[in-house]
């Protein structure tokens, strides 16, 4: 279960990031007419900005719930046989990794989706 739901809390990261730094950071870049391309491309994301309180709202709900999965699990005993002890120490590291990885890419979508608008006083 905490498998799954890691590399879903990895793509609800990557869409608040997709959503909101993205396009701050081209049009900080001077890549507006990039930004326009993609947008022409993908309409998908404007709905995704337009509704960033959802998708970080629901992005935070799987990452407390693949937190509370990894807290749960850290000490759960892997089996005796040496190759699958090896296999379950890996794939808890893997998914640790996930989870970081996520927490960071969510972390960094907050900064420029909230905190920054914040900070300039829009």
């Amino acid at each position: 279960m905490s498998r799954p739901l890691s590399w879903l809390t990895l793509l609800s990261s990557t869409s608040t990031l997709v959503c909101c730094a993205l396009p701050a950071l081209l049009v900080s870049l001077g890549a507006g007419g990039v930004l326009v391309s993609i947008l022409g491309e993908l309409p998908q994301l404007i709905w995704l900005s337009e509704h960033k309180v959802s998708t970080f709202g629901l992005a935070g709900v799987l990452l407390a719930s693949s937190a509370i999965l990894q807290w749960r699990a850290r000490s759960a005993p892997c089996p005796l046989d040496p190759a699958l002890a090896q296999a379950c120490a890996i794939t808890r590291r893997n998914s640790k990794a996930v989870f970081v990885v996520s927490l960071s890419l969510y972390v960094c979508g907050a900064t420029f989706a909230f905190v920054l608008p914040a900070l300039q006083g829009e």
